[in-house]
């Protein structure tokens, strides 16, 4: 997990205003299978959006925890059932979030 400075926080925030969520958890919970789906998708993504359904039985602070212990992933924003999920492309075509994300 990368630690990113507020400018770089604030940059990805805005990067993913217009994104909708692509991942929920359900009352499965979370688990490295599912932690695997979501580094498959951010590795060609790079910002995604989680939401977390009312049967759930875990919480933003949960997820994050989670993801902490299991992943190289940074929770760049919780807001209310949704987290912002970030982690640079490992390969340059699907680079596009990442080089700026290093200016700044």
């Amino acid at each position: 997990m990368q630690k990113l400075s507020g400018k770089q926080k604030r940059y990805l925030r805005a990067s993913a205003n217009p994104l909708s969520p692509i991942f929920s958890i359900g009352k499965n919970g979370l688990n490295q299978q599912w932690v695997n789906e979501v580094v498959a998708a951010l590795a060609k993504r790079e910002l995604i959006k989680v939401s977390i359904q009312q049967t759930a039985e875990v919480d933003v602070k949960d997820l994050a925890e989670f993801l902490h212990q299991h992943s190289e992933i940074t929770v760049v924003q919780t807001i209310g059932r949704t987290a912002v999920l970030y982690l640079p492309a490992k390969e340059e075509k699907y680079a596009k979030l990442s080089p700026l994300v290093a200016k700044l």
